[in-house]
This record gives structure tokens, C-alpha cells and sequence, in this order.
């Protein structure tokens, strides 16, 4: 396996604001043939834009490697920096891979993210905010390229109001009212938004499934595929949802055999819209 750690501003050539990360790890499989083209997923932890969880990075790439993708973990930038800097770190990681699409051994038509928590809100907004003028002025025509072809959205911050996770929401927005109505995904998604696969927990207490669910509804409602997973078990932070993810203090509610048939499911949706090893 080989493995890489690429300054994201560094690359584009921008001027880092103070205490930005803006990394991305490069996880990519060793070719036993040559000349493959893989899947990409680009794996968004969450830490509520406060911190990047380890348990919802390196194991999610790890578990699509099994499945055939190379995979790229971001470590994006989070309080006191707020949007558009994540949503600009996110954009500078999609075009990364596509623009080095040929070494990295990917398929550029086939990069997809995935998010959990507040990093599923990232990826909400890379579904749904790729377009923005903001990114448009510090990116030029690269721009174009950060439009990501599929993302997952788990148990994901997506909702700005209502029942939603406050503490997400007001790092994003830093308490900006009008930034927060930008903020809140299922009123912004259009026709043009990127296929999603969504899941979530019916008991999950820090972000509850009304995020997912109005998210999905804005979906139907503008024609763009999607798919919904609502498990009856387990509450919130997940991962995988097995002995490898599951911190140690909270075995018996975050190893659910219920819930670990995520991850297949959305390689299937995945693999049904072209995710697929191509030789």
C-alpha cells in the first residue's frame, strides 16, 4: 500500500490562513496488474468542526480499499475558521485526485466523498454548494473540476434548523445568520446536485435523522438520485459500527451488527452508478 501526505495549499499555490490544515492523505493499492483505474473516495471525518475523528477517517479508507477504491483522507480546518475554508479545503482535494488522476491510478469520472457528522455537512456541501462564487475566485477554471461524482452522507449534520446539531452549525457559520440559511443543505440542494447515498440512526440524539430524512425529501422533490438507510439501532458515531471503530468505554452501542451493512450497501449503490475496477 502506498501512502502519501500532500499540502493542499501548497499544491495550489494559496496562502494558508493561520492555524488551516488543508492536508490530504493519499491511500492507494499497489497494482499486482497494471494499468487498472480505480473508484476514488475522498473519507470526510467528523468532530463536530472542532476536530477531525480518527475514527471515522483512516478505518472508512481502509474498508473501501477492500472494496476496490483508492482512498484519500482530508484533514480539513475547523474552529475558529469557518466557510468557506472548509468548503474550499474540500474543493482543493477533489481536484487533487482529479488532476492527478493518472498517477494516483483513478478512474476521473469516478471520484466520489464520503462524510460523517459534521464532515458529512462538508460533503452536503460539496454536493450542493460546489458552484459557489467564493470558490470560483480563488480556484479560476480549476474550479470546474470540484464537483465530486457520488457522495455518502452519514449520520451528517445537513439541517441548519429545526432539530440539528447546534454546535456544528455555529462553527461552520460563526454565528453569521445569513451564512446559515447557505448552511442549510436540503433548501439548497437543486437539479444539479450530486447522487447521494444517505444513512442514519432512529435513536441518534446529537444529529437526529431529520437531517437525513429532509435531505432525502429535497432529493426526491428535485429529481436527483438517492438512496436512505434509517437503522433502528445505535445512536450517534458509528463508523464502521464493529470492534475496530468502537471506543473501548462503548462497546455495547457502537458494535452493531445491524448497522455494519452500510458500507456494502453503499459500494452497491456505488458500484451500480460505474464505481467499478476498470482494467
Amino acid at each position: 500500500m502506498y501512502l502519501e501526505k500532500v499540502d493542499l495549499y501548497s499544491y495550489f499555490g494559496i496562502k494558508k490562513e493561520e492555524g488551516a490544515k488543508g492536508y490530504l492523505n493519499i491511500y492507494r493499492l499497489d497494482e499486482i496488474f497494471g494499468g487498472r483505474k480505480r473508484p476514488a473516495m475522498l473519507v470526510i471525518a467528523g468532530g463536530g468542526y472542532r476536530a477531525v475523528s480518527v475514527r471515522e477517517k483512516e478505518p472508512i479508507a481502509l474498508a473501501y480499499m477492500a472494496r476496490g477504491f483508492n482512498a484519500f483522507t482530508l484533514e480539513y480546518s475547523v474552529t475558529p475558521l469557518h466557510y468557506p475554508t472548509q468548503l474550499l479545503e474540500g474543493c482543493m482535494a477533489i481536484i487533487y485526485i482529479r488532476e492527478n488522476a493518472e498517477s494516483l491510478g483513478v478512474d476521473v469520472e469516478h471520484v466520489g466523498a464520503i462524510g460523517f457528522s459534521a464532515g458529512g455537512h462538508l460533503c452536503g456541501m460539496l454536493a450542493t454548494l460546489y458552484g459557489e462564487k467564493v470558490i470560483e475566485e480563488v480556484l479560476g477554471e480549476r474550479a470546474k473540476l470540484s464537483r465530486p461524482d457520488a457522495v455518502v452522507l452519514s449520520y451528517a449534520v445537513l439541517s441548519a434548523y429545526g432539530k440539528i446539531h447546534q454546535g456544528s452549525i455555529d462553527n461552520i457559520t460563526a454565528g453569521d445568520q445569513e451564512l446559515r440559511k447557505k448552511m442549510d443543505l436540503p433548501s439548497v440542494v437543486d437539479e444539479n446536485s450530486v447522487p447521494a447515498f444517505l444513512w442514519c440512526n432512529y435513536f441518534d440524539k446529537v444529529v437526529p435523522a431529520e437531517s437525513s430524512l429532509l435531505m432525502a425529501l429535497s432529493y426526491r422533490e428535485k429529481g436527483v438520485p438517492c438512496e436512505l438507510h434509517l437503522y433502528e439501532q445505535g445512536g450517534h458515531g458509528l463508523s464502521l459500527a464493529n470492534e475496530e471503530t468502537a471506543p473501548p468505554s462503548m462497546t455495547a452501542t457502537h458494535i452493531l451488527q445491524s448497522v455494519q451493512p452500510w458500507v456494502e450497501a453503499s459500494a452497491v449503490w456505488l458500484k451500480n452508478r460505474g464505481f467499478v475496477v476498470k482494467n
